[in-house]
């Protein structure tokens, strides 16, 4: 999954970039309102995390014009705590909403809650057949026994089963889960897929001709 941080303050910035690539997401960055909103319009992320306080347009100006083009979840971060603000920031289009200082753990949780609400999964873990993901371990079992992914073929396949019943492109994997840092190759995502066959079986990934992939329901 792919997120946009949009923070002016530079240590908290690093930080929240540093943890959410941990966490094992694709994580893309600004530092200000204008090219906050220029990427949130120009690429399709997961969810975009969005401070309120920033120079040029301010979080709530991202928000309303973002919202003008695009549905993606939004969590705002303020450091104001006055209802008013939380109102504001909800009817203006936020998903959620979570004052700082905030906890790490709180605000990962939320943004599996974001993402897993748009994709319309109401279940915090994914099951497909005999296979079980949970977003909240990263882990993957398989007829209850646990299997070993890298963090590229859990972010593929967690991506794919989000996306189940669709054909899912190799640029739309490109564009969720490599950010701006990343050097690909375009031959990358179909030997994660490979591996992934390997690993979950080899009729669970199904390839459409010219289209991408597939787990069908």
């Amino acid at each position: 999954m792919r997120i946009l941080v949009v923070e002016d303050e530079p240590s908290l910035l690093r930080s929240l970039a540093k943890a959410l690539r941990e966490a094992g997401y694709a994580v893309d960055t600004a530092d200000a309102g204008d090219e906050g909103l220029y990427k949130a319009e120009t690429y399709d992320y997961d969810a975009v995390v969005l401070d309120v306080m920033l120079p040029g347009l301010d979080g709530w100006q991202v928000l309303e014009r973002l919202r003008r083009r695009k549905r993606t979840p939004v969590l705002m971060l303020t450091a104001r705590d006055a209802t008013r603000d939380r109102v504001r920031g909800l009817d203006t289009g936020a998903d959620d909403y979570l004052v700082k200082p905030f906890d790490l753990a709180e605000l990962l949780a939320r943004l599996r809650a974001l993402i897993r609400r748009a994709a319309g999964q109401a279940s915090p873990q994914i099951t497909v057949r005999d296979i079980v993901l949970d977003p909240r371990a990263r882990s993957v079992t398989r007829a209850g026994v646990p299997v070993t992914l890298t963090a590229r073929e859990y972010a593929i396949f967690e991506y794919l089963l989000v996306h189940r019943g669709e054909v899912v492109t190799r640029s739309a994997l490109y564009e969720h889960l490599f950010d701006e840092t990343d050097d690909t190759l375009s031959n990358l995502v179909d030997v994660h897929v490979f591996s992934l066959r390997k690993k979950l079986g080899s009729e669970l990934i199904v390839t459409r001709r010219g289209q991408g992939y597939c787990i069908e329901t």
